[in-house]
């Protein structure tokens, strides 16, 4: 059944992963300047692989009990494939592997950029941006080696089976090995993001506000968890995040491309191959982006953002016409119509991107206003922010709703009838493979932020030159805006990836009753199971608005995200008060601190962190997993479409509205900085340094967590189908 094109697959895998391998080994050749840059670049170094090991011991506890779990329910219950357990690990596995990888590769490379600064700024951009670079390729390279491995696997094992049902079983099989990979991101992104954050509270309240040292100071004892806690959060857990965003647009598609075209063999495999070829060849096309990124000396912020725009565009342009003839190979039918359905994909990351970008940089109106409102105090700082971030949402959450159209639209050749759904839905999901399909150089960009910010800390606790500094502030700057830009291209990817799943879900719900509970010939809307299709089921369980099991799902669904979110900060301000404490203790104690005579106890304030993300995290991890199993048990599948709708539709919102207010309160405070409105120091630049620590936890806590609360939910939905099916009590 394996086409000999699908080769490109694993092959495009080991040229990624090559080219990360290549990346980190310059990026190593590199010195790491002083000795004082090299002794704090050991610092965070060993912080970050402690905490991360700490993490991944905690973690590997809790996917071995998930994973007898699931053993249960397949071997003992028989309401699950056998493969699920192993599947699970799998992904939770490479997840891990992933983040642990692009991890590494940025706490090496930061001392390095910041001595390459000592030189020129386009060094230093170009040696941030392919050290971040690894970070994407190997998240990419790895989901593809992941897929390619299993589908060899199950092509193996799964027997033949009539009416194209051994290609429906392997998609089904392999998309569960996602949740293993959003489980892993979400510890990653929960736990990486209360540790950063409640250093960098502590860090900015008690040295910035009472002390009034600079940012970065190492008279500050929580300066060294802060940039571990830019590693931890914002490489490792967005890696393992777009990773799960990746691997899950790819199999939640393929899966639905099955559907599509079960009725023909032929068609079957070429729509099952279509998203894989297609992020294949955009992981190649990804490292191509990669070496067009440079600048010029003394490059204004929108000169640096065109830089690494460039590379980003020229990538997605490629992929624009490469996918075009990867379907016109496949010859799929209505093969433009699906390709429009890959290009509307595209448009949308970019557009989600440059929303954001207007809402979060410095550079545009909406930041420069919350700036100038720190002439008045913190209050209206905070006020005008959390407007602001409202607002933002509004344009993402339009673009989504219009991509989803077209997609849909183009894919069924502008057909309105019930009888195209499934090709209109497998649009929607190829929609969200192009979105991702450039991921290499797009986590790049994400990537390249945390490795410039944690230059400019080296920078400025070694007491380097001005002129370095400068370099080192305007990339750091950048890095802010990219990482706005990434996280909201993250959230973007994850309601399309969501809404992939969610059709999943019922192509999983078909799978329980033909193929897991043997019972193909059980009446489905008046036809037998096996002959049945997607809208059959729906309309089998009544999912409609006026399904009061429907409406209690959805309600539910909202107020699981309100209730992360608030978990979430709350966890954050929790963890910043011991740090507050403790950095005040210390200056207190030893007033040789401020003196520069005596070096803070750097390791306390890594061990706080390490101790409130490990603590802290376990709680809102267990709340996603467990939601969506007891609204399976008590109502059913209709209560779970509910549920996973109110999820969607409010996540999305959500992290949208928080990561852009933080990211927005984050950059006024940059701009403030750079000496407007009195500079450093000034009453307007304590407003917004307040305001900058409320969005710490919106923007990298619970904003960024939202979208894999979305994808985890949808994937515990899916991977528990057969309880929801065959145990529910309503």
């Amino acid at each position: 059944m394996i086409n000999s094109i699908f080769f490109v697959v694993p092959l495009s895998s080991l040229i990624a992963l090559f080219f990360a391998w290549f990346f980190f080994k310059q990026m190593m050749k590199n010195s790491e300047g002083t000795d004082s840059m090299k002794r704090i670049a050991k610092h965070v170094r060993e912080g970050a692989s402690a905490y991360l090991n700490q993490q991944y011991k905690v973690v590997i506890v809790v996917f071995l009990i998930i994973a007898v779990i699931f053993s249960v329910l397949a071997y003992g219950l028989g309401v699950q494939n056998k493969w699920v357990p192993f599947a699970f690990l799998s992904g939770g596995f490479f997840s891990a592997l992933a983040g642990y990888f692009g991890m590494k590769a940025a706490t090496y490379a930061s001392a390095r950029v910041a001595n390459a600064c000592r030189t020129s700024l386009d060094g230093g951009l170009k040696l941030a941006f392919r050290s971040g670079a690894v970070m994407g390729l190997v998240v990419v390279g790895l989901v593809l080696l992941d897929i390619s491995l299993w589908f060899v696997i199950l092509n193996f094992f799964i027997e033949e089976m009539a009416s194209g049902y051994k290609l429906m079983t392997i998609t089904a099989i392999m998309l569960t090995f996602g949740m293993g990979a959003s489980t892993q991101a979400l510890f990653a992104r929960v736990g990486g993001g209360i540790y950063t954050k409640a250093a960098d509270v502590g860090a900015d309240l008690v040295g910035k506000i009472e002390e009034g040292i600079p940012e970065d100071d190492p008279r500050n004892p929580a300066v060294i968890a802060d940039n571990v806690g830019d590693n931890v959060g914002d490489v490792a857990g967005m890696g393992a995040d777009l990773f799960e965003s990746f691997a899950a647009s790819i199999l939640a598609t393929a899966l639905l491309g099955a559907a599509a075209f079960i009725d023909n063999e032929a068609l079957q495999i070429n729509a099952v191959l279509a998203p894989m070829l297609i992020a294949s060849i955009g992981t190649i096309i990804s490292v191509i982006g990669v070496f067009l990124v440079r600048t010029r000396e003394g490059a204004s912020q929108k000169e640096l953002l065109k830089s690494l725009g460039l590379g980003v565009n020229v990538s997605a342009s490629l992929i624009v016409v490469a996918s075009f003839f990867v379907l016109k190979f496949l010859n799929l039918p209505n093969y433009a119509g699906i390709w429009g359905a890959i290009v509307v994909g595209l448009i949308a990351g970019i557009a989600i991107g440059q929303s954001t970008e207007y809402f979060t940089a410095s550079a545009y109106k909406p930041t420069r206003i919350i700036s100038k409102c720190g002439q008045t105090g913190p209050a209206t700082v905070i006020i005008n922010g959390i407007g602001t971030g409202l607002i933002s949402a509004a344009i993402p959450l339009i673009i989504i709703v219009t991509a989803i159209t077209l997609a849909f639209l183009f894919a069924t050749g502008f057909n309105f009838d019930i009888a195209y759904l499934n090709k209109g839905l497998y649009g929607i999901g190829i929609a969200a493979v192009g979105l991702l399909s450039t991921l290499g150089i797009t986590l790049a960009t994400d990537a390249y932020g945390p490795i410039a910010d944690n230059a400019g800390g080296n920078a400025e606790m070694c007491g380097l030159g001005s002129e370095v500094r400068d370099r080192t502030d305007a990339l750091d700057s950048l890095g802010n805006t990219t990482a706005a830009t990434g996280k909201g291209f993250a959230i973007g990817s994850a309601a399309l990836t969501a809404l992939a799943l969610l059709a999943s879900y019922f192509e999983e719900v078909r799978m329980m009753f033909v193929k897991f509970l043997d019972r193909p010939q059980e009446l489905i809307n008046g036809i037998p199971a096996i002959d049945a299709e997607f809208i059959d089921f729906v309309y089998h369980y009544e999912v409609h608005l006026m399904n009061p099991k429907v409406i209690a799902g959805i309600l539910l669904g909202v107020m699981a995200v309100f209730l992360f979110s608030g978990i979430t900060m709350n966890a954050v301000g929790r963890a910043a008060q011991k740090m507050v404490d403790e950095v005040r203790r210390q200056f207190s104690s030893n007033s040789d601190i401020m003196k520069g005579k005596s070096e803070p106890d750097y390791a306390r304030c890594v061990e706080i962190s390490t101790k409130g993300a490990q603590k802290e995290m376990m709680l809102p991890s267990f709340i996603a997993l467990f939601i969506p199993v007891v609204v399976g048990i008590v109502f059913g599948v209709p209560g779970i479409a509910g549920l996973l709708l109110g999820t969607i539709s409010s996540g999305f919102a959500m992290a949208i509205f928080m990561a852009n207010a933080g990211g927005a309160w984050d950059n006024a405070k940059k701009y403030v900085e750079e000496g407007n409105y009195g500079g450093k120091g000034s009453e307007c630049h304590n407003a917004t340094v307040i305001g900058d620590t409320v969005g710490d936890p919106f923007k990298d806590t619970s904003g960024p967590s939202l979208n894999i609360l979305i994808k985890l939910m949808v994937m515990a939905s899916v991977v528990t189908v057969g309880v929801a099916v065959s145990y529910h009590l309503l």
